[in-house]
């Protein structure tokens, strides 16, 4: 792929395509918006060391055949973003000025400044965009909004702003139409789909760490006064450890998937219902899965709660009915009450403890 960071001097001059070369005489060579990556978009979803590296270099591209006409798109660098908008316009000739937003997509972006209006001047003089179109007129994302002063841009570079649609899927619409987006193409959508796509990413890195919470189950089940039994640690640690499995599923996966349905704002709220809804019912088997014990049933069913609970407010990262303001607030009460939770279980397993040795 050619690099189009001008700030970063190329060996050959005219392979950027930001219009850096200082041999202006010749026609610069821009190079086209890499082709999609599938593979990526797995590996994006599925590992987060490779999604936060997953980036296009910024500065200019094409799709198709532009030319000083066409209209110019500003995207991030994120790749899956790009390839996004390559899918959408692969039938169109358009230019993509590609802003360096640290490999983060548009919306967090523009949340993190990153996305933000320097940097948008700083790549549109860069790549000396004004010689290469006839028109002044950039279509960011709006998702993008927040993050970019639009007369500042103008100020400083003679181009005036205009928002597409939420979807890049809507762009030729949008174009065709004269620039004009319907009202459906200014609604954020968040349907089952995209919930359910974002699920591994919630999923795999809480197994990961789960698998330290299984051997320390398994070390307090064995723990007696004569030392650690084996026989004991296995044999009373699994119906334990497929509760913890069940809540990490239920935090990670059922509540995305519920999420519209669940009554109340509050996404760490929705998932105290839900918890007690997926938990509680195991105070049915108590004999089975506690061992008789109400210490032990009351600790497990608290902790649990309070880990669904907690997954399910992790997941206000990846919707669009949260702001950051509203996810402070809310951590500010929810994260006291984890603690608490969390404290009162083990107190109660220690008096489990005790009892199962005779103490109390």
């Amino acid at each position: 792929m050619t690099s189009l960071d001008c700030n970063e001097p190329s060996k050959k001059p005219l392979s950027c395509g930001c219009g850096c070369s200082s041999n202006t005489d010749q026609k610069m060579s821009i190079p086209a918006l890499p082709p999609i990556d599938k593979r990526g978009h797995i590996m994006c979803r599925i590992s987060d060391k490779f999604r936060m590296n997953y980036s296009v270099a910024p500065g200019l591209y094409s799709i198709g055949n532009p030319d000083e006409l066409s209209p110019v798109l500003v995207t991030a660098n994120y790749r899956l973003t790009c390839d996004h908008l390559r899918k959408a316009m692969e039938k169109s000739s358009i230019w993509v000025l590609v802003i360096d937003t640290k490999g983060i997509n548009v919306w967090c972006a523009a949340g993190k400044g990153t996305f933000g209006t320097s940097e948008l001047i700083n790549r549109i003089k860069c790549t000396k965009l004004d010689t290469i179109v006839r028109h002044r007129n950039l279509i960011l994302p709006q998702l993008g909004a927040p993050g970019v002063s639009a007369h500042q841009i103008t100020k400083a570079t003679g181009f005036s702003i205009s928002y597409g649609p939420v979807l890049a899927s809507d762009i030729p619409a949008y174009l065709e139409a004269g620039k004009k987006a319907t009202s459906e193409m200014r609604i954020i959508q968040f349907p089952l789909r995209e919930r359910i796509i974002l699920t591994p990413m919630e999923l795999l890195p809480a197994l990961k760490k789960y698998f330290w919470l299984i051997l320390g189950i398994m070390v307090f089940m064995g723990i007696q006064p004569s030392g650690i039994l084996y026989k004991p640690a296995f044999a009373n640690s699994w119906p334990l450890i497929a509760i913890g499995l069940i809540s990490i599923i239920t935090g990670s996966v059922i509540f995305p998937v519920l999420l519209p349905v669940i009554p109340f704002r509050s996404f760490a709220l929705k998932g105290m219902i839900l918890g007690v809804i997926a938990i509680a019912p195991s105070l049915l088997l108590c004999d089975n899965i506690y061992h008789g014990s109400l210490f032990l049933a009351s600790a497990s069913i608290l902790f649990n709660i309070a880990l669904i609970s907690y997954l399910s407010l992790n997941f206000t990262g990846c919707t669009p009915f949260t702001n950051i303001s509203g996810v402070k607030l809310e951590m500010k009460f929810s994260v006291p009450v984890y603690i608490s939770m969390c404290i009162i279980s083990s107190v109660l397993l220690i008096i489990f403890k005790l009892q199962e040795w005779g103490i109390v």
